[in-house]
């Protein structure tokens, strides 16, 4: 028997046309709601001139990919559209089953298999970490010269003041809700202050050959801020899919399988590489031409980046998941259900409820943040770029995900680039405004 979420500490806290058949109800709708698009999904009437306008990314040598899916809530297609640089790539193609690395938007799925967990009995999202890491028992804060916090001021010219660093024990304890909202303290290597970020590249933790020698090689890093207070994007949600792991004790690799793909009947979501497969290769656009990356020019952890070698037995919950298009689309629809997919519930609809209610960035006119989840404010349309309420992701290599509550669909945007050369920035926006411009 599930048990419900703690609603009190839940509560805590905390890219220009238009899908013109998706019009708005009269009077018939009680809350002025936009219609769905189920009964139109074919009469998407400027198809091809958005078809045109992607397109042109990869034949101007912007993008190396494209490829843009739309679907409502039954998984019925609204749009669908790939497109790939020949230059670079004249014998691949780009489909809804095609696989990419998708980084970051593996952190969605991480944390709704911990709030999985959690309504299972076997976590509270008020646990302490060290129950199930008590590696990082005696983890130490960084602060300045000052005692202060290296996350209560910013100034990109002067990160390097921030040095020397000194090392105060930790004031609170570290949560697995600290760790779902970015509050624990743990960074990636883009911090910009040298004393922080190369201690963590020199490790190189992405090559430990699991999640011990992971675990091992971070305690002996600081945080970058006491846990609990400000949130500070980073290497948490990787820590959250190792306590997944602890409390389990099962890989991330089973629990997705056993308690998301298999019974949602989801394909195309995953660790590891399918047999025969192959991914684009890192692509970047940082010195205003499009090319391959070079070596440790991804540098979120230094000088490497995850492998998908299906021998290697490391699952990073914040980074490491690939996917298609199609397969990505139907955890969004999940989420869009309500927690249900194909006759199956996978979570409580108050659960998917506090994954895009508001948590942290309260003050954010764009918008505030959930459990990981960007969820738009009435700015994205003001800015012919969507709409207000929108739930928003991405990842480091460019991929984008939204879902559409009032007029019920999810939209997905995969390529592979780390850096756009000038004339390609911003696309998860503009492409995005061309489904609401009325």
């Amino acid at each position: 028997m599930k048990t419900k979420l703690s609603y009190s500490l839940m509560i805590s806290q905390l890219s220009y046309l238009s899908i013109v058949m998706f019009v708005l109800l009269a009077s018939s709708c009680k809350q002025n709601t936009p219609a769905t698009a189920v009964e139109n999904k074919s009469t998407l009437d400027n198809k091809t001139e958005i078809d045109s306008f992607i397109d042109h990314y990869t034949k101007d040598d912007l993008y190396p990919v494209m490829y843009a899916l739309l679907e409502d809530k039954d998984g019925n297609p609204i749009y669908d559209h790939g497109s790939i640089n020949q230059e670079m790539f004249p014998k691949k193609e780009v489909t809804k089953d095609s696989w990419f690395r998708i980084w970051s938007m593996s952190k969605i799925v991480t944390i709704s298999l911990v709030l999985d967990l959690v309504e299972d009995g076997l976590i509270k999202l008020e646990d302490p970490v060290v129950d199930y890491i008590p590696e990082f028992k005696n983890l130490k804060v960084a602060v300045n010269k000052d005692g202060k916090s290296l996350t209560d001021y910013y100034d990109e010219k002067n990160q390097i003041a921030k040095c020397p660093i000194y090392l105060v024990t930790m004031e609170s304890t570290m949560t697995i809700l600290d760790l779902i909202l970015h509050k624990a303290g743990f960074y990636y290597a883009l911090t910009g202050i040298p004393c922080i970020d190369d201690p963590l590249i020199e490790m190189d933790i992405v090559k430990s050959k699991n999640n011990q020698e992971f675990i091992d090689k971070l305690a002996k890093l600081p945080l970058i801020q006491q846990p609990g207070t400000n949130p500070y994007y980073g290497l948490n949600t990787t820590v959250l899919g190792f306590v997944a792991e602890r409390a389990t004790n099962k890989t991330l690799k089973q629990l997705v399988k056993e308690r998301i793909t298999d019974p949602l009947k989801i394909e195309g979501l995953q660790y590891h590489l399918p047999k025969g497969e192959l991914l684009i290769p890192p692509v970047s656009g940082a010195d205003s031409i499009l090319r391959l990356a070079k070596l440790g020019e991804l540098d979120i952890f230094g000088p490497n980046v995850p492998d998908y070698r299906a021998e290697h037995e490391l699952f990073l919950g914040g980074e490491g998941m690939v996917a298609t298009a199609n397969g990505y689309a139907d955890f969004l629809r999940m989420l869009l259900n309500g927690g249900t997919l194909n006759g199956h519930r996978f979570l409580d609809e108050e659960t998917v409820k506090e994954i895009h209610s508001p948590h942290t960035q309260l003050n954010n006119p764009d918008g505030y943040n959930g459990y990981n989840l960007w969820v738009s404010s009435d700015s994205l349309r003001l800015k012919g770029f969507g709409d207000e309420g929108l739930w928003l992701g991405g990842g480091y290599e460019g991929t984008h995900f939204w879902v559409d509550p009032k007029r019920e669909f999810v939209g997905v945007f995969m390529t592979q680039i780390f850096k756009a050369p000038p004339g390609g920035e911003d696309k998860d926006n503009r492409i995005r405004g061309l489904f609401y411009k009325i």
